[in-house]
């Protein structure tokens, strides 16, 4: 099972190791406190996913004190329902069985919302650190959007970025870029592995993604510069 399943504490080794190779490389940068920030991600990731497998007590024993007082009181409903049958009219009995009826139904609505309520916990604990994936992934897209390899060698103006990379110090910058990309949605994947529930499944699949995706563009980007500069890749 070991080469079957994403294991969060080797992603956050990796993100580690990333993060050291960005530094070594671009002390000065911001892309270095960003995979920092996607350590952290990590780190809560790992502790989300342990909460999303394991059952929460308190709900588990709170539902069932609650449909235990319900059953109670419902017998204890029918019970009376059953004492006045003898005392009163057909009529009145068959008023006192439709309501019972609604009262079962109401009551069967409100054990259905309790027993969900758990899946519920867990699905916002879920959704709430899938949302930090996909800001996280647009402030990575963000570091590599102005790094255009189309400005290598040519005129510059006053307003054009400063980045003053030159073509292989480009290419490591995006190849960090593009692998932070596809560790987030590596990340993303780990919320759906053990919780098999639809929304959040859906929700790390877009993820993965738009992940996949940008990093997609990011390659355009290497290939280009490596293709006119006839670059290696390299750590």
């Amino acid at each position: 099972m070991a080469y079957r399943t994403i294991n969060a504490d080797l992603v956050l080794v990796t993100l580690e190791k990333l993060q050291q190779r960005i530094l070594a490389r671009f002390p000065d940068a911001g892309l270095g406190k960003v995979c920092g920030e996607l350590q952290s991600l990590a780190r809560e990731a790992n502790g989300r996913v342990t909460r999303l497998v394991r059952p929460i007590i308190w709900v588990r024993l709170g539902v069932g004190l609650v449909i235990l007082a319900g059953l109670i009181m419902a017998g204890i409903g029918l019970r009376a329902l059953n004492l006045e049958a003898h005392e009163t009219e057909m009529l009145s009995v068959v008023s006192g069985l439709e309501s019972a009826v609604n009262l079962m139904l109401v009551v069967g609505a409100g054990v259905y919302s309790l027993t969900s309520l758990e899946a519920r916990v867990k699905r916002h604990d879920a959704m709430t650190g899938l949302h930090e994936l996909r800001s996280i992934i647009h402030v990575i897209d963000m570091h590599q959007l102005t790094k255009d390899p189309v400005m290598l060698g040519g005129a510059r103006t006053q307003v054009s970025p400063d980045h003053k990379l030159s073509p292989f110090e480009l290419v490591r910058y995006l190849d960090y870029c593009s692998e932070m990309l596809s560790l987030s949605g590596k990340l993303a994947a780990l919320y759906a592995q053990d919780f098999n529930d639809p929304d959040v499944i859906d929700a790390a699949s877009d993820i993965e993604q738009l992940a996949t995706n940008l990093s997609q563009k990011v390659w355009q980007k290497i290939t280009i510069v490596q293709t006119s500069h006839d670059i290696a890749a390299t750590a």
